[in-house]
């Protein structure tokens, strides 16, 4: 199951998959990079600072190696002079040791960039297992590591024998000469060593940065079905989407609903659509729709109006027209105030006749309404569209 698993992880890496890897510590990252930069920065320490190098060790040799009986004499002499000696080493190495921290520290940045987590130091009780380690060994990952690090040792062993077996003599002969030639002659030979050392260095390096890039993106490949679950969380899941957008849309229709029994009339065509409209003079530059709906939604608007006794006007043009352009909670369209005004007057004029008594009924007005704001004079139309578009 595992190999099948693995051999379906053909897709690349996503970046929250790399990001996620970052934030485990996992990074790609080369070994032989730092070995071949603090080897360049100590051959570079050694071949600026090597005049004074070997000065000082010749002066902390010589003072070393310098008694009397005065001094013999005093109870904390060798101490002082171990703390003397340890200071001027540490003066001589403290330089060149940050010099090679500082490379070490850059050379791991340039290969995998900062990545500051702590969760790398978390314990792994599995890596303890022996067991899981051996298994770790002999996957195609561990013993390529293994091969390469053989290799490595391999070709540094061979290039540092050869460089002995040139120079041994030359070795031997640094016995016969005084001590400061033999220090700075000392000094070249083992800078050339050290060159060899690192251009051999270099070729794994150059080698195994990108080898490292690619095994790491190679690790980090997925299967599909990650990808897939991966776009669930990342865009949501489609069917938690869906219900909240219905649990949304159930909220607005309730609170929809609720606004109707405080509307000054309903305007609908018998069957098809229906919009509740609010005025309120002095507080609203127009009329606001606080209610619209198609179908069975305009059935319910119509039978909540009757039952707040909210005047329910038959005006199809009208009703098409508000369904089509005006917005939920908004005001109405400029091009619809002259026919809004009309029904609306109607309104008025009607409830002071029922109020009076003795007033004559008003005749129901015939708003005119611009043609092509009727949306059955236009191509294509689309009432399901429209509802998905206006109504939410």
């Amino acid at each position: 199951m595992a190999e099948h698993d693995a051999q379906d992880r053909n897709l690349p890496a996503s970046a929250k998959k790399i990001a996620r890897s970052r934030s485990e510590g996992q990074v790609p990252r080369s070994r032989d990079l730092p070995h071949f930069a603090m080897m360049l920065a100590g051959g570079a320490a050694l071949a600026l600072g090597g005049p004074q190098i070997v000065e000082t060790l010749r002066r902390m040799l010589s003072t070393g190696l310098r008694f009397d009986a005065s001094l013999l004499a005093r109870p904390g002499f060798m101490a002082d002079r171990l703390v003397d000696m340890t200071l001027a080493f540490a003066m001589v190495m403290g330089p060149i040791g940050a010099l090679l921290m500082f490379a070490a520290i850059a050379s791991n940045l340039a290969s995998g960039g900062w990545n500051w987590t702590l969760k790398p130091l978390a314990p792994r009780f599995s890596h303890l297992n022996p067991i899981e380690g051996l298994g770790r060994l002999f996957t195609g990952q561990g013993l390529g590591t293994a091969l390469k690090a053989v290799l490595l040792a391999l070709v540094l062993g061979v290039v540092g024998a050869l460089v002995l077996k040139e120079r041994l003599a030359a070795f031997v002969g640094i016995m016969s000469v005084p001590l400061p030639s033999a220090l700075a002659y000392a000094g070249r030979q083992l800078m050339g060593g050290l060159m060899l050392l690192a251009v051999a260095l270099a070729v794994f390096a150059a080698i195994d940065l990108p080898l490292q890039r690619q095994l790491w993106m190679r690790r980090l490949r997925m299967s599909r079905e990650e990808a897939k679950q991966e776009l669930k969380e990342v865009e949501g899941n489609v069917e938690v989407k869906a219900k909240l957008r219905a649990r949304m849309r159930e909220m607005a229709k309730r609170r929809m609903l609720s606004a109707v029994p405080q509307a000054d009339l309903v305007v609908m065509n018998p069957t098809h659509y229906a919009v509740a409209l609010k005025y309120v003079e002095g507080k609203m530059a127009a009329p606001k729709v606080v209610a619209k709906g198609a179908d069975l939604l305009a059935m319910k608007i119509r039978d909540l109006a009757k039952e707040s006794k909210v005047p329910v006007l038959q005006q199809p043009v009208l009703a098409r027209a508000l369904y089509a352009h005006a917005k939920l909670d908004h005001e109405i369209p400029a091009a619809l105030f002259g026919a809004v005004a009309q029904v609306l007057a109607y309104v008025y004029q009607l409830r002071a006749a029922m109020a009076s008594r003795h007033a004559a009924r008003p005749e129901m007005p015939h708003p005119h309404v611009p043609r092509e704001l009727d949306p059955h004079n236009r191509p294509g139309w689309d009432a399901d569209a429209v509802r998905d578009a206006s109504e939410w």
